[in-house]
């Protein structure tokens, strides 16, 4: 590193002349704002991940480092703009990691260094937003020099982009709040940017399309059943970093904004939990404990199915699910029969009572409910909200058994076959659905 760099890395951050940077800070209105649990979990798992005692998530100001989340270091809220640690973490592109900051002229004279606890060991990975503006870092530190992995960084750095993803949808969220009361003012007068206002944030809490995965063919479909209010039902399908695929369904009571921060935290919890732990189980105690600490989530919960795919190494082309659901009905597996297509619950379900665990996010010992089972070539798994089986046909619940009775009359068990049948089928309810309903199909090609 040449001298102009190392100065270029410790220089204090208002003399970059980083304008844009900073109207990016701005822009996200974190600064000052009340303590968000969400943050101080992302830092909580960064220090139950490296082991360490303090874990930060900071925003860099112009004269100010702002802790929005401080795991070790409670009550502590803002830092001075000293060189070295965060102010200068927030200028390189990549992690930045000090193993002793003793033998570190960048950092040694630190007031977290200088201070009692004796600050030895610092990294940190940038925050940075899509049009590439850094904003502040996620940090780990320890009181003992030590190294850092190749793997730690990486984690290091997918906490970072979580903190971003966070600062996105909770921008969207006071932006939508506020727009909501504008729009719900002139309601009467402007009923169609109203309906428009909805579908927009509605197509925020659900991903923009669906990833290509191997050996799996997805198929979604979202009804929604008031196009003035948005609703409560998500869906997602993400890759985990062993190599796994990840994908949950789920439904927050209520609906409008209320609703839409609800659907926005637990998507975002169970992405989070997925990272670092592979127990669908503990995922959904870990949302449940996520829920209940946040205040602005208070008698609001959630009924949610996740699950993890993996290859099946005793069935050829076939892969293994592992299903945990908190409150939601069991999915529905599809395969071809001698007289059409066989629909029935997964096998654990038709084995035992139909257990379905309890709600996420409405009592702090809630239990939920585990199972496995294999999809072979030609099955499909659906998951769907109650919006479907509360639906009313012919005067009655539709129900498990009659959404079955549907799908048994359908062209095929391919996920796409699945799902367009039942977006048909919903499309001639009458009267139609009063709730909204997710559709999510995984199947295996062949068969």
């Amino acid at each position: 590193m040449g001298a102009d760099d190392e100065q270029a890395r410790i220089a204090p951050v208002q003399d970059a002349g980083d304008l844009d940077r900073l109207a990016a800070v701005a822009r996200y209105e974190i600064l000052d704002a009340p303590p968000d649990g969400a943050f101080d979990r992302i830092a909580a798992l960064a220090a139950r991940w490296f082991h360490a005692p303090i874990a930060t998530v900071t925003i860099v100001d112009k004269d100010r480092v702002w802790l929005t989340a401080a795991h070790g270091l409670e009550g502590v809220r803002q830092l001075g703009p000293e060189p070295a640690l965060c102010a200068s973490a927030v200028l390189p592109k990549a992690p930045y990691v000090v193993s002793d900051v003793l033998l570190d002229p960048r950092a040694s004279d630190n007031p977290l260094v200088r201070a009692a606890m004796g600050v030895r060991f610092y990294a940190a990975a940038p925050i940075v937003t899509r049009d590439g503006h850094r904003l502040g870092t996620i940090n780990v530190l320890d009181v003992e020099p030590r190294e850092v992995t190749a793997a730690g960084l990486a984690a290091l750095q997918d906490l970072a982009e979580i903190v971003m993803d966070q600062l996105e949808q909770r921008l969207s969220a006071l932006r939508t709040v506020r727009a909501e009361r504008q729009l719900r003012r002139q309601a009467d007068e402007h009923r169609a940017e109203i309906e428009q206002f909805a579908g927009t944030l509605q197509r925020t809490l659900l991903p923009p399309a669906l990833p290509e995965v191997p050996g799996l063919e997805l198929a979604c479909h979202y009804h929604t059943a008031s196009a003035r209010d948005v609703g409560g039902d998500f869906y997602d399908v993400f890759a985990l970093p062993d190599g796994r695929w990840a994908f949950f369904l789920g439904d927050v009571c209520g609906h409008g904004a209320p609703a839409a921060a609800l659907t926005s935290m637990t998507r975002y919890s169970l992405r989070a939990a997925a990272l670092h732990d592979p127990d669908p189980i503990r995922v959904l105690s870990e949302v449940n404990g996520v829920l209940l600490q946040d205040p602005a989530t208070e008698n609001r919960f959630a009924t949610v199915i996740y699950g993890i795919v993996e290859e099946d190494a005793g069935v050829p082309d076939g892969v293994l699910v592992t299903l945990g659901t908190g409150g939601h009905e069991p999915p529905l597996r599809l395969r071809a029969g001698k007289q059409g297509l066989d629909v029935g619950c997964t096998s654990a379900v038709e084995a035992g009572p139909r257990r379905v665990g309890m709600l996420v996010g409405a009592v702090p010992d809630a239990y939920f409910m585990t199972w496995r089972l294999t999809l072979r070539p030609g099955e499909t798994l659906l998951l769907y909200t109650d919006g479907l089986t509360d639906t009313a046909v012919g005067g009655e619940q539709l129900g498990q058994d009659g959404v079955a009775r549907l799908l048994s009359k359908g062209r095929g068990c391919a996920a796409a076959d699945v799902v367009r049948d039942l977006v048909a089928n919903i499309a001639g309810f009458d009267p139609p659905p009063r709730d909204d309903i997710a559709l999510l199909a995984l199947g295996v090609p062949g068969g």
